[in-house]
C-alpha cells in the first residue's frame, strides 16, 4: 500500500509495514527535546513517577534558550533544574548558555536531526525539522516525561495535505519574497486551523528552488495553520546540508505516487509579494502595497523562524548604510552562537550596530514576550516572529505585524512598515 512520507516514518518508528490515518501507534523516538520553559515540567513529572535514567543520554536534549541569559530569580531556577538534571543522568546534548541557542536551528546545525527521523519537543514548533526530510512534531510536558524514560511516545497518524508551489521563473520568487512569505501566504489562504492535526507536505519547484532555510521557516510555522508537522522530502539541497553535520547513518524516504492525500493545493507564487501578517493572527495577511501606513515603535529580526544566517544578510543588506529612525527600536538577535560568528566575519553585526540597532546573543527573547524587548501598551513592532496573538510580545494592548526580515528592516528605516523598494533598493538578496 502505497504512504506518504509521514506515514512511512511512522510506520517505521512503530514496527510496522503499514499504517492508516487515524490509527493510534506506539512509536520510539529518535531525539526527546526540551527548553527551560518545558522541561523542568517534564524532569518534576520524571520524578514523580520514579524515573530512574533515561531511554538514552545522547538522545535526550536539554537546551535553556527561552529566557536566557537568565533574566531573573525564575528563570535562573529553571535553567538550574535543567543544569542539575543533565548532570545527574550524563544526558551529552544539554547546552549551557555560551554554547546554546534556539533550539530549533541549534539541533540542526549542531548534526543532531537527520531525514527519516522521529523527533519530538515539548515546545510547538518543534515542527521546524521536517526540512531535512524528518517527523517532528510539538508534545506536552507530561509526554517528554514518558519519552524521556521510555523512548517511546505515542501517536494518531495524521492525514497529509499536499501543497505545491509553482513559479514561471523556474520556482524563483520575485525580489524581497522568501519562505516566511510563502509560508503567511499560505496560513493566509486556509487560516489558522486549515490544517488542524495534519501533515503539511511541501512541493514544487519553489520548493525545489529554495535554500535550507526557507524550508525551516516555512515548516517551522506549520504549527500556525494548525499543523502536526511540516516536511519537505530530501533532495539534493537537503543532502547538502545534512551530510556537512550528520556524522550517523540516516534514511532517506519519500511519499509514493500513489500516496493518499486529504487534500491537495496548487499555488502559482509567480507574482507573489511580500506578506505582513496584521494582529492577532497569522492568517490576517495581506501584501505590501496593502498595508497602509502603520507606524512602528520595535523592529525584530530573529527567532527559530528567522534567525538564519541567510536572514541577517538580507535585513543587512536593507539596513547598511542607512539608519534606524529616531522613533524605533530595532534589535537583531542570531540563532545560534555559530550564526554570530559568522555575521561577526561577515561585517553583519557592524552595519547593524553602526546603524543604530541593538544586536544580542541568541535567546528567543523577545519572541514570547520574555525579555529582551518587550513591547508596552500601545506600542507596534514588526517583527519576524512566528506568532502575533494578543499579547504575544508583551502587553495585551501591544500589536505585533509578522513580516520576512527585508520588509522589517526597511520598516526600521522608515519608521512604518514598508519595503525595501521604497528606499530606493533593487534585487533582493536571495
Amino acid at each position: 500500500m502505497e504512504m506518504t512520507i509521514t506515514e512511512k516514518i511512522l510506520a517505521l518508528h512503530a514496527g510496522l509495514d503499514h499504517v492508516e490515518p487515524g490509527e493510534l501507534i506506539m512509536a520510539k523516538v529518535d531525539l526527546a527535546l526540551g527548553n527551560d520553559v518545558t522541561a523542568p515540567i517534564a524532569i518534576d513529572e520524571f520524578r514523580r513517577h520514579n524515573g530512574k535514567d533515561v531511554f538514552d543520554r545522547q538522545k535526550v536534549v536539554l537546551v535553556p534558550d527561552h529566557f536566557t541569559p537568565n533574566k531573573d530569580i525564575k528563570s535562573a531556577i529553571q535553567c538550574k533544574i535543567l543544569r542539575d538534571f543533565a548532570k545527574e543522568k550524563g544526558i551529552e546534548n544539554y547546552f549551557e548558555v555560551g554554547a546554546a541557542g534556539i533550539e530549533h536551528a541549534l539541533l540542526p546545525e549542531s548534526g543532531l536531526v537527520a531525514p527519516g527521523d522521529l523527533i519530538i519537543g515539548a515546545d510547538s514548533h518543534t515542527c521546524t525539522y521536517g526540512a531535512v526530510g524528518a517527523f517532528s512534531t510539538g508534545v506536552g510536558s507530561t509526554d517528554l516525561a514518558a519519552a524521556m524514560m521510555s523512548g517511546k511516545a505515542w501517536f494518531k497518524v495524521p492525514q497529509t495535505i499536499k501543497f505545491v508551489y509553482h513559479s514561471s521563473s523556474n520556482g524563483r520568487l520575485k525580489d524581497w519574497v522568501y519562505g516566511k512569505d510563502v509560508i503567511l501566504y499560505t496560513i493566509g489562504q486556509i487560516g489558522v486551523d486549515g490544517a488542524l492535526y495534519k501533515a503539511m507536505e511541501f512541493t514544487g519547484d519553489v520548493i525545489d528552488a529554495m535554500n535550507m532555510s526557507g524550508r525551516f521557516t516555512i515548516c517551522n510555522m506549520v504549527i500556525e495553520a494548525g499543523g502536526k508537522n511540516g516536511v519537505v522530502i530530501p533532495d539534493t539541497t537537503t543532502s547538502n546540508y545534512v551530510n556537512q553535520r550528520v556524522k550517523r547513518p540516516y534514511t532517506v524516504f519519500a511519499s509514493d505516487k500513489g500516496a493518499r492525500y486529504e487534500n491537495i493545493y496548487e499555488y502559482d507564487l509567480t507574482n507573489l509579494k511580500p506578506q505582513v501578517a496584521f494582529p492577532h493572527l497569522p492568517e490576517n495577511t495581506r501584501n505590501i502595497d496593502e498595508v497602509g501606513r502603520i507606524d512602528i515603535d520595535q523592529a525584530f529580526v530573529g527567532s527559530c523562524t528567522n534567525g538564519w544566517i541567510e536572514d541577517l544578510r538580507i535585513a543587512a543588506s536593507v539596513i547598511r548604510g542607512r539608519k534606524v529612525n529616531t522613533n524605533v527600536r530595532m534589535i537583531v538577535i542570531p540563532a545560534t552562537r555559530k550564526i554570530y560568528q559568522q555575521a561577526l566575519k561577515e561585517g553583519l553585526i557592524e552595519a547593524f550596530v553602526e546603524a543604530g540597532a541593538v544586536f544580542s546573543t541568541p535567546t528567543c527573547g523577545p519572541c514570547l514576550g520574555g525579555h529582551m524587548g518587550v513591547l508596552a501598551p500601545g506600542e507596534r513592532a514588526v517583527a519576524t516572529t512566528n506568532r502575533n496573538f494578543k499579547g504575544r510580545m508583551g502587553d495585551l494592548r501591544s500589536e505585533v505585524y509578522l513580516a520576512n526580515p527585508a520588509i522589517v528592516a526597511a520598516s526600521a528605516v522608515l519608521g512604518r512598515i514598508g519595503s525595501p523598494e521604497e528606499l530606493g533598493i533593487e534585487g533582493g538578496v536571495a
